[in-house]
């Protein structure tokens, strides 16, 4: 059995620590006394409370237990001792608490932290050194940054403070790249003017270095669009179209002109399969200054080509795109496995989701990408026109601009590519995110639907106080804390010496209200899943309130609040330790290490694809945000027509969705498959069905976590989540 200490890292369960810190607060104490078996018995019985939580226990968590058992004695003056001597301990560890939770990730012993993102790893000096520089950043946020009862709410996890390791700088969340305006006018990296490329694979090259450097000067996730892609196709078919005529007259040759075109478009093919293949092996394999590779969404959409012609050329793009991550790339042992990045979103549109549709043979093929890879994830375009009147992609995993209205303010950015009258989305970003928790409102309610209206108000203050600081963090930054974002065109063209601040209004960035545990919530206050009417009624009840309260804002600041569902990674497991430490365990509602993301069905529920989507889909309406529903399935490479039929109802029902599937490798054994879940001394581990190796180092293991595929494994409450997870198939 486990314990997680106060510096994030792990250790065994020792029952003597317990009887000699009793020990130690009975001889500080005149006139008590405690016979041996008593203490034993103290021990004992927090020894038994920490095997039935299901996880490692915190030792502050421990100690509470500690203090209850010599209270139930009678034991009031010990016990007062051992408050005191905790407070004591308390005051030395706020001394050099940062110091020690950096000695302990510098040495690898920080379970907190190193499964803290299942896209890092831990080990490598570049993630250790960005780790190290988010506790400093965190030590200032909590000690000067933010009010404390902001802090006191993230620590108790009332609320989430995202992002709080990079809060320190003025750094913003997620965006939308305009690789448009930087291909296409120029752009500088690095003080290096870098002009408009005349070939494809050129482009998709300054494409790569352009998303590396975005990365390295944000936090979130960001998106480009193979739209941009697009005219480069052309370039380099009519400089091929000279190189070709050229050989001919060397040599003196004549050719049909079909010959000549046929030529031609081979060696087209072939520059836009090296391009391609630029972008997948250099996002791959770049390491962004947080020591991870860019988190980096492409979108595939057909219809943001700007004519008929260069929308051909735009599918050549997107089926090598496609073929490619079909693929997948070779690990260090030579196997084609499933990356992680980039993340790709294929949009359904009228001229590809029916058979006699022009591009259907796209759709075919995005399927069995998914069956095998898991993306691309699909936006319906039908859903998504009807929810926000314009189609464009998400900034990232899900975070979704509101629809442009900045556009009317005219060309706020400066960009190169802006058009009077026209909507803008590349270029606009996303301040920042908290995210409230729901099940917490709920349980403190005690089931008394006033009481949780009244308590849900007051969270609502805490969250836009919060938000609040995030934005003034942001506002007075200068353009010159990010040129290539501010300057350069991936989000702006500003002066030298300019602030950014007239971007953070009139509707050109957004500050996202995140959410969790809906599902926990709802069953918290009424007995009712939201699979259920009455569950259900009240779910959207509590949505459109979150949206009241956005919208309040909104009008009253200028600013786009939006409701976004968060996709909680490692929060969902501190969330649920919070809860449990503060109401117990409550069946349905805290008795597991997780809780539920955003509005989704709760994991374990039996419920087939169709049903879910349909049901997320009035949930998904209501968090324009960002989110992103899901259905679990299992190994579809041979029901691909399955796989259509799910894409076709996505298309018909729901705005955004994906499906999971598992794509696992053995580098022990060479099984190809999935790789378990299994139960050892109350922990959860990965194991090889095949052989039984659990060295997480010779597994490459790929799931969906929460809109991005983690490939660095998970935290406990996490890993368990992923465990439970039912078939919808």
């Amino acid at each position: 059995m486990k314990i997680i200490k106060r510096n994030g890292s792990e250790e065994n369960f020792d029952i003597s620590k317990i009887m000699n810190a009793v020990r130690k607060a009975c001889d500080a104490t005149e006139n008590a006394f405690l016979s041996e078996e008593q203490v034993f018995d103290i021990a004992d019985y927090v020894e038994y409370r920490c095997s039935k939580l299901g996880r490692a226990a915190s030792v502050e968590e421990i100690q509470d237990m500690v203090e209850n058992q010599l209270m139930s004695l009678g034991a009031f003056a010990i016990a007062r001792n051992y408050v005191r001597y905790r407070y004591n301990r308390s005051l030395v560890r706020k001394s050099n608490t940062t110091d020690n939770r950096i000695l302990s990730l510098i040495e690898c012993n920080n379970e907190e932290v190193m499964q803290e993102n299942s896209n890092k790893n831990p080990t490598v000096n570049s993630v250790q050194r960005d780790y190290m520089a988010g506790e400093v950043s965190k030590d200032l946020t909590n000690r000067l940054l933010l009010p404390q009862e902001i802090v006191e709410a993230h620590n108790q996890g009332i609320i989430h403070f995202h992002d709080a390791d990079y809060f320190a700088q003025h750094m913003h969340n997620c965006d939308l790249v305009n690789l448009e305006d930087m291909l296409q006018n120029g752009t500088v990296i690095s003080e290096t003017l870098i002009e408009r490329p005349h070939s494809f694979s050129t482009a998709c090259n300054i494409a790569t270095q352009i998303i590396a450097q975005v990365a390295s000067n944000q936090y979130g996730g960001q998106s480009i669009s193979l739209a941009h892609l697009a005219p480069f196709v052309q370039v380099s078919r009519e400089k091929i179209r000279g190189e070709v005529r050229k050989e001919l007259e060397e040599l003196e040759c004549s050719t049909t002109d079909e010959k000549f075109n046929d030529i031609v478009e081979k060696r087209l093919r072939k520059e836009i399969t090296k391009g391609v293949q630029t972008i997948q092996y250099q996002v791959v394999t770049l390491l962004t200054t947080n020591g991870q590779a860019p988190f980096v969404t492409v979108f595939l959409n057909l219809g943001e080509a700007k004519n008929e012609a260069e929308k051909r050329d735009l599918a050549m793009i997107i089926e090598e795109t496609l073929r490619q991550r079909y693929q997948g790339v070779k690990n260090e042992s030579g196997v084609w496995i499933t990356p992680a990045f980039p993340k790709l979103i294929y949009v359904l549109d009228e001229d590809n989701v029916e058979e006699d549709s022009p591009y259907y043979y796209l759709t075919e093929l995005a399927a069995r990408c998914t069956a095998k890879r898991m993306v691309p994830d699909y936006i319906s375009a039908k859903k998504m026109r009807e929810l926000k009147g314009d189609v464009y992609t998400c900034m990232g995993c899900r975070s979704f601009l509101t629809p442009d209205r900045s556009y009317k303010k005219g060309n706020l950015a400066n960009a190169g590519n802006f058009k009077e009258g026209e909507h803008k989305y590349y270029g606009r970003f996303n301040q920042g995110v908290v995210t409230v928790n729901l099940v917490d409102i709920g349980l403190s309610a005690h089931k008394d639907m006033n009481r949780f209206w009244e308590i849900f108000d007051e969270r609502m203050q805490l969250c836009h106080k919060a938000l609040r600081c995030r934005h003034e963090r942001l506002k007075g930054t200068l353009s010159d804390a990010a040129p290539i974002l501010w300057q350069y065109g991936a989000l702006a063209r500003l002066k030298k010496g300019e602030t950014i601040d007239k971007l953070l209004y009139d509707g050109y960035s957004t500050i996202s209200l995140g959410y969790a545990g809906l599902w926990e919530c709802v069953y918290s206050l009424i007995g009712k899943k939201l699979t259920e009417p009455e569950g259900k009624e009240l779910g959207l009840q509590i949505m459109q309130k979150l949206n009241d309260y956005c919208n309040k804002w909104k009008a009253e600041e200028n600013i786009d609040y939006s409701i976004y569902g968060t996709p909680l990674e490692s929060t969902t497991y501190k969330f649920a330790k919070c809860l449990q430490k503060r109401f117990g365990i409550i069946k349905g509602v805290t008795d597991r290490n997780y809780i539920t993301n955003s509005y989704h069905v709760h994991v374990t529920e039996e419920v087939d694809a169709f049903e879910k989507l349909k049901l997320e889909s009035e949930f998904q309406a209501l968090s324009p945000g960002g989110a992103i529903s899901y259905v679990e399935v299992p190994n579809m490479q041979g029901n691909i027509p399955a796989v259509m039929k799910v894409i076709h109802f996505i298309y018909d029902n729901i705005m955004y969705a994906e499906l999971n599937t598992k794509s696992d490798y053995c580098q022990v054994c060479g099984f190809d498959g999935e790789i378990k879940i299994v139960e050892d001394d109350g922990k959860l581990v990965w194991e090889c069905p095949n052989c039984g190796n659990r060295d997480q180092s010779k597994l490459n293991v790929a799931r969906r976590t929460c809109g991005y595929i983690g490939t660095q494994f998970w935290n406990q409450g996490r890993t368990q989540e992923i465990k439970e997870r039912v078939l919808h198939l």
